[in-house]
């Protein structure tokens, strides 16, 4: 494995990590955000089968999903899996749907959390697209750390700057997100995401508003203890 005092180019890292060090043993997951599509590029050049996972969790804004598919087709990628959130906890702790509401890091925990550890049973690592330069709380970020859930992940892009970012759209000829245009820089839940306000950093806009910063499924379990309902379970 790489050593992150000297990581080498971000397809160098997603190549070896994908038919080498964790071949048949790694996952991909995407939000299919607006920065999505550079990972996913790099992706189709190692391995158009590699597993790639999409957290569909109901909330999503529609443009998110045709953008999915918009950049699947393009790019060729054979083994993306949709991965809902459990009917039926839906049905006994968000049956009207405005649990986000009430209690955000339960309905994380369900709608994303959850539904991503049952996703990634069989696998030892999963890549993420995540940056230094997304928010004070990545600002230590390496290319290749021991997860939250125990699991290696790894950050190809963990170093990577706006420009190279735009760069690297622009050399491809990638498709930007939908809502991009209109002001988003990071997107989640349509009923969470908001524009950022100026000079705050890309995430700012969040779950704006509360001090929330983290969906969860990249802070470590024990510090993501959610308000869980006693007779919560996690039967899919």
């Amino acid at each position: 494995m790489f050593d992150n005092a000297a990581p080498p180019d971000a397809l160098t890292i997603l190549r070896h990590a994908v038919t080498r060090d964790y071949a048949e043993r790694i996952a991909l997951v995407s939000s299919f955000g607006t920065e999505s599509a550079i990972l996913l590029h790099m992706a189709a050049q190692a391995d158009k089968a590699l597993p790639v996972i999409f957290l569909e969790t109901g909330k999503l804004f529609p443009e998110t999903l045709a953008y999915r598919d918009t950049l699947v087709a393009q790019l060729g990628l054979s083994d993306v899996r949709s991965i809902r959130p459990s009917g039926a906890q839906l049905a006994a702790y968000d049956p009207d749907g405005r649990l986000w509401q009430k209690d955000t890091d339960l309905c994380c925990a369900i709608r994303k959390t959850n539904p991503l550890d049952e996703a990634l049973t069989g696998f030892e690592a999963w890549i993420t697209g995540r940056k230094r330069g997304q928010s004070a709380t990545r600002a230590n970020l390496q290319p290749v750390e021991t997860g939250a859930d125990g699991r290696i992940t790894v950050n190809p892009l963990a170093f990577w700057s706006d420009e190279q970012l735009d760069a690297y759209f622009e050399m491809h000829d990638l498709p930007r997100h939908p809502l991009q245009a209109q002001g988003y820089t990071s997107i989640g839940c349509a009923v969470c995401t908001q524009k950022p306000l100026p000079g705050q950093d890309k995430r700012s806009g969040r779950w704006a508003g509360s001090a929330k910063t983290e969906c969860g499924i990249h802070v470590p379990r024990a510090m993501n203890q959610p308000n869980w309902p006693d007779s919560l379970t996690f039967d899919v």
